[in-house]
């Protein structure tokens, strides 16, 4: 049986306290760090190739199903409006398309020829890299896609949560978090969706960095789209040309960005 599957380590769940839900599934998850810890070596040699493939023209591609498939979406979404990315440089897929990020798709996943179909929606070429997310490492969906995808020259990584899994062996760079058996058995929206989380945090911000679009530590390229992003760039201006707010906010707003702003003051 894979870890996936493995029983709970708790057992008459529903005789429990509230309190002692929250505690048992705290002490679960508090595992989840130390696990993905361990396998920063595999994280490592996956972004550096990554940011290899995105210096040349390149773009990074996530495959999923479930949980897996909306983890990510959820990180390429982010990578325009944190980054100042163009759209499209990251791009998550899910099986049965964007309706399924809000509502499961029955059998969707269960399709081993869409996600190459979808991907070709994109003309994906050798130039990118696809990373197949599955918990399990067996879904149809990122298998079917990820041998496509090899077998037509692209770079290949995955984050799967079991051991020896058919999704690791087929890609060229495999990421397996071993998390242990779920609070509730079978859930894997819970330490594997955490840990998968973890990975794609990393994956996505250490390029990101690795591609020049943070200054020491503040995101200088992101999308000013709210009063919430305009006050931070502004500080931001503020603290690293020791200018005043009204000269900030005039620089922020005749260059529209806050390293454009910075750049002008030196």
């Amino acid at each position: 049986m894979s870890t996936t599957e493995s029983s709970s380590h708790y057992n008459d769940l529903e005789r429990m306290s509230i309190h002692d839900l929250l505690m048992n599934m705290n002490n679960e998850d508090q595992s989840v760090p130390l696990t993905v810890q361990k396998v920063i070596p595999s994280i490592e040699v996956l972004v550096k190739a990554i940011v290899e493939k995105m210096k040349n023209g390149g773009r990074l591609f996530y495959i999923g199903a479930g949980t897996s498939g909306r983890l990510g979406i959820l990180d390429a979404s982010e990578i325009p409006p944190t980054y100042g990315m163009p759209q499209g440089k990251v791009i998550g897929l899910i099986a049965g398309g964007d309706q399924a990020i809000r509502k499961s798709i029955e059998h969707a996943e269960d399709d081993t020829e869409q996600a190459w179909k979808d991907l070709l929606g994109y003309n994906i070429s050798s130039n990118d890299v696809l990373v197949g997310i599955a918990a399990s490492g067996r879904t149809p969906y990122v298998i079917g896609g990820v041998r496509e995808a090899k077998a037509n020259g692209v770079l290949t990584g995955c984050i799967t949560c079991n051991n020896g899994s058919q999704l690791a062996e087929l890609v060229d760079y495999p990421i397996e978090v071993i998390v242990g058996p779920e609070f509730v058995t079978g859930s894997t929206r819970m330490k594997a969706g955490t840990a998968q989380k973890l990975v794609l945090n990393m994956i996505s911000t250490s390029a990101m960095i690795q591609l020049g679009r943070i200054k020491g530590n503040k995101m200088v390229d992101m999308q000013l789209s709210n009063n919430k992003l305009v006050d931070r760039g502004t500080k931001m201006i503020m603290n690293e040309l020791g200018v005043s707010e009204e000269q900030a906010t005039a620089l922020l707003k005749k260059f529209g960005s806050v390293r454009a702003a910075i750049e002008s003051g030196k």
